[in-house]
């Protein structure tokens, strides 16, 4: 075992099979089965951000942004999960579960504030991506009156399908990044007493133990986004808090007790 940055010992990190991830997504559902309505309130959480998302660029005319605002919104989902990783450790420990509890939990963890700032710097780094992109390859002046429109130029021309699919490789590799960063340091900042680059850098160790399980989980989470966010967002209700949930589970059989 090694320090930490703080001077602690670093958490030891276990290698996972894909019979963990199973059996994690199994207790993530009995958890939001046993709290439905907690796991309910933090997917509307998304759903309304969606929603509010697609309203907002089709009221400024610029309904070009929503599915990269959409994938942009979706990078920072691992701190709107957090209020999910607290019900579930509360559960857990067999503590009493309530809003006030989770949120007094959750502020008083100041580097998860850090983690917070990480993740939107993220978003941030892909929308300036985004607007790149259209400026080099669809016009420094581009704009598209409708969604139609702009699936048009982008699915007709040599210059649209250039778009698609560097921006799509460009944000697959942007979200492995904040997936690795990202995926155990917001459990192990709630769990334990650890600095943001410590709960970083395990964080990465764990992709690295287990890159092959680790990756199919971001899959699964990716996949499972994407369908459900077709009807109108509505499936994010269940999908949000069964995944959070999952999430901590996994992070419990990734990271060893202290």
């Amino acid at each position: 075992m090694t320090a930490s940055v703080s001077g602690r010992t670093d958490p030891v990190v276990r290698r996972i099979t894909t019979a963990d991830i199973a059996e994690a997504l199994t207790q993530g559902l009995r958890d939001f089965q046993a709290q439905p309505l907690f796991g309910l309130a933090f997917g509307l959480i998304y759903v309304l951000g969606g929603i509010s998302i697609v309203l907002c660029v089709t009221a400024f005319g610029m309904v070009y942004l929503a599915y990269p605002l959409a994938a942009g919104f979706a990078l920072i989902g691992p701190f709107v999960a957090i209020g999910l990783y607290e019900v579930s450790r509360r559960r857990e420990l067999g503590q009493p579960i309530s809003y006030g509890a989770i949120l007094r939990t959750v502020t008083s963890r100041g580097e998860i504030g850090w983690m917070a700032f990480v993740t939107l710097f993220f978003f941030v780094i892909w929308m300036y991506q985004v607007r790149l992109l259209i400026a080099l390859l669809l016009g420094l002046n581009a704009s598209f009156s409708s969604i139609k429109e702009f699936m048009t130029v982008v699915l007709t021309t040599n210059e649209g399908l250039l778009f698609l699919v560097i921006g799509n490789l460009d944000g697959a590799a942007l979200s492995l990044v904040l997936f690795s960063l990202t995926v155990v340091s917001f459990p192990l900042l709630l769990d334990r007493d650890v600095d943001f680059v410590t709960a970083m850098i395990t964080s990465v160790r764990a992709v690295v133990a287990s890159p092959g399980p680790m990756i199919g989980w971001a899959a699964i989470i990716t996949v499972l986004l994407i369908i459900s966010a077709l009807p109108y967002f509505l499936g994010l209700l269940v999908t949000v808090p069964v995944l959070g949930h999952a999430t901590w589970h996994l992070y419990r059989r990734i990271v060893a007790p202290a």
